[in-house]
């Protein structure tokens, strides 16, 4: 093994090597986190052998976790988007709140619907219903679009079992439960401030219209009730919080055999399984959809679930290969001595690594690979570690711009130049990542 310098030396040349790789060669990410860490353990010194094991280590410790719960999450959004349930929880929340109140009804639509459908599926199933509302008032299509856009974000970056929160929470040994809370937590101020507030400022200042399209309408099978949904899309998240709450003892439960029995149906595994179970029947059979259209659902949500349980693998390996090499002990040594706090450290990471590709998902396992050897002492509590999840998220989730496809998505359904979604939707992503980056830090430097 090298000296300390050379280590930090060898972990730079590997991010570097990382973005280069992404940006300039435009190799798959997956391809190019597996690159960069076996770079790293080369410019260290370990042998072909450790760099191996390293690389397996890393990819089964990380993967028998994560690709469970993020194929479960995908196969539940996969029946909810089949079922129309998206448009029926928007519909309901819009009579609920009102015209006059229609973004906090966006806003809050987005947060539900994020949770078990990917964020750009949710806001292209959901666009037709924010195209209809603005041509019925003829304000900006801005006023309605930047609050879902930030319910979906915040919730996509947040809340798990989204992927994003599953894998960082999975790399630094964060509990879900107290992810969810924290992400809660800080995703409802995010989401008044970026979604609401600013939605409401820059509608009025770039007006945009809908598009002409014909929207798409389900007349085959009927809208399922907007209260089964909800409540199935609540479920998993209740059960998960339940065993957290009862572990931390938050909730005291002295029988034995209950607490077993909360602790197997709230862990993330079967907490999702249920809710298939539920979406499964009450979404889809119960429905009129046959066993043969449940099942084509289900393969094709299972294709992007692929691409990211592949990454999170890989970025499992680059988190290995820092702990093989000391270079996260040696890099805590240096924060401690430069006093920069962890939380701190992860979020610029998350931001630089965003900034630079574009990629969400990217940023946020490249800086929790960073950032958890530098948690082996043991000294966090479970709510500083969920704290530092939603801090990465915020980072990763800063000033999407021309480097990023989300970029290039919300640009063209709303109809905006370049330099309009510049004003609008990047401005957007980085209220939110300051506005949950300050949540997240208030709450770490309490709970320690």
């Amino acid at each position: 093994m090298m000296d300390e310098y050379s280590v930090l030396l060898a972990v730079v040349g590997g991010v570097m090597l990382l973005l280069f790789l992404i940006i300039k060669m435009r190799l798959p990410a997956f391809l190019s986190l597996l690159i960069a860490s076996i770079a790293v353990g080369l410019m260290a010194g370990l042998s072909g052998s450790s760099i191996i094991e390293t690389i397996q280590q890393g990819m089964s410790s990380t993967l028998g976790f994560v690709a469970t719960v993020v194929g479960l999450g995908a196969l539940f959004g996969g029946i909810l988007q089949l079922s129309g349930g998206a448009q029926t929880i928007a519909q309901q929340l819009l009579t609920l709140f009102g015209e006059k109140r229609s973004g906090y009804a966006l806003g809050l639509t987005g947060f539900l619907v994020a949770i078990p459908v990917f964020f750009d599926v949710a806001f292209i199933i959901l666009i037709p219903v924010i195209y209809a509302i603005q041509k019925r008032t003829s304000k900006s299509l801005l006023h309605y679009a930047i609050p879902l856009l930030s319910g979906l974000a915040i919730t996509h970056s947040f809340i798990p079992p989204t992927p994003g929160p599953i894998a960082v929470a999975d790399i630094i040994g964060a509990e879900l439960g107290w992810v969810m809370l924290i992400g809660l937590a800080a995703g409802i101020p995010t989401l008044v401030v970026s979604g609401i507030l600013f939605g409401n400022y820059i509608g009025n200042r770039i007006h945009v219209t809908s598009p002409q399209i014909e929207e798409d309408v389900h007349t085959q099978h009927p809208i399922p009730n907007f209260s089964i949904v909800l409540g199935i899309i609540i479920v998993p998240i209740i059960l998960i919080m339940l065993a957290t709450l009862t572990k931390s003892e938050i909730i005291a439960i002295s029988t034995p055999v209950i607490l077993d029995v909360i602790a197997l149906i709230g862990h993330p595994f079967v907490a999702l399984i249920i809710a298939n179970l539920l979406a499964w029947y009450l979404l889809g059979k119960r429905q009129g959809y046959t066993s043969a259209e449940l099942l084509d659902i289900s393969t094709q949500s299972f294709k992007p679930a692929g691409i990211i349980i592949l990454l999170t693998g890989a970025g499992g390996v680059f988190k290995q290969m820092l702990v093989t090499t000391k270079a996260g002990e040696i890099m805590a040594n240096g924060l401690s001595e430069l006093g920069m706090s962890v939380i701190i450290f992860a979020f610029i990471a998350a931001a630089l690594v965003r900034i630079m590709q574009g990629s969400a998902t990217v940023a946020m396992i490249t800086a929790a690979g960073l950032a958890s050897p530098l948690l082996t002492d043991g000294s966090h509590t479970p709510i500083q570690l969920a704290a530092l999840v939603i801090a990465i998220a915020s980072g990763a989730s800063i000033f999407s711009h021309v480097n990023d496809s989300g970029f290039w998505l919300v640009k063209e359904y709303l109809g905006l130049t370049e330099k309009q979604t510049l004003k609008s939707w990047s401005v957007m992503t980085t209220i939110l990542a300051f506005i949950g980056f300050t949540v997240s830090l208030v709450v770490f430097y309490l709970a320690g």
